[in-house]
């Protein structure tokens, strides 16, 4: 009886512990801009094969909660930091949790101003909250570029 109850305190204090430790390691504005445009030197530099490879896989395009992904103009994803069955998957109808189409106002944003920041609601793996993320992204040719953050 005494190891279940040792058991669970150890489950809990190392849930608490990896909370605070992942909630300490939020990425900033500054570093989601600056490894956006690491991510977009290097696609010039490297190509969309080798450079798409290097954003699903490499740990040079992931920092703490802070990863790359690509979309087309169209939504269609093409590489993803963190979660490679999006790759292929078309996402343009994808809403927020206020119903926000988030991938329309970024493609849209990009069309006309080439960058910039779209905020918008989703879940929070650290506390599986549901907060405000705003994510910089980057018009390259006929891709979008792009790393968030959590408010």
């Amino acid at each position: 009886m005494k190891m279940k109850k040792m058991l669970k305190v150890f489950a809990f204090c190392s849930i608490t512990l990896f909370a605070n430790v992942t909630a300490l390691a939020a990425g900033t504005a500054d570093e989601a801009t600056a490894m956006v445009k690491k991510a977009v030197a290097h696609l010039k530099a490297q190509g969309k094969d080798k450079a798409f490879a290097d954003f699903s896989n490499s740990k040079e395009f992931k920092n703490d909660d802070l990863y790359i992904f690509v979309t087309d103009m169209s939504g269609k994803m093409q590489a993803h930091g963190t979660n490679p069955k999006l790759v292929g998957k078309d996402l343009i109808s994808l809403k927020d949790a206020d119903g926000k189409f988030f991938v329309k106002s970024y493609i849209e944003l990009v069309k006309s101003k080439g960058s910039g920041w779209v905020d918008y609601k989703w879940i929070n793996p650290s506390n599986s909250a549901i907060q405000t993320k705003s994510t910089y992204v980057e018009k390259v040719d006929d891709l979008i570029v792009g790393c968030g953050i959590y408010k």
